[in-house]
């Protein structure tokens, strides 16, 4: 199974570099989030839109397909309990030498705990952090 950061998630949505690659990796079969994910998407959505990148009606669009990814199976959401939020704080003295943020610690807990084999991200930091933790990563930068 391929853990999806948001940073990764988003090209699926929005157009940007690296969008078909990514779009070519989920149709590889199943992806796992979290439901952090589902917040983070939604949060970025309305930054470029209050940014005027994006408009109300694609944001409300983007919001839809990922729901729709989501009841159609290519999306997996795991949820989030107090074990990976103990395990992201472990992480981030696993991997002292890389500077991780809060959430992309709790990203890579969680894809740890959910066994996954590979991570896609389009943040170099996480992606350090990823291949230090021996996941398969799948980078969109």
């Amino acid at each position: 199974m391929i853990y999806a950061d948001t940073s990764a998630l988003v090209k699926r949505y929005l157009d940007e570099p690296f969008s078909t690659d990514f779009d070519a990796l989920l149709e590889r079969g199943t992806m796992a989030i979290s439901r952090l994910t589902i917040v983070e998407v939604r949060c970025a959505l309305a930054r470029r839109r209050r940014s005027r990148e994006i408009d109300a009606l694609r944001e409300n669009r983007v919001n839809a397909e990922l729901a729709a990814d989501i009841q159609a199976g290519a999306l997996q959401v795991g949820d989030i309990d107090a074990t990976h939020f103990t395990a992201a704080y472990h992480l981030i003295g696993r991997l002292a030498d890389i500077p991780l943020r809060t959430l992309d610690a709790l990203h890579l807990a969680v894809a740890e705990q959910a066994s996954a084999a590979a991570f896609a991200t389009a943040d170099k930091t996480q992606a350090s952090a990823a291949e230090a933790l021996g996941f398969t990563v799948h980078r969109f930068y």
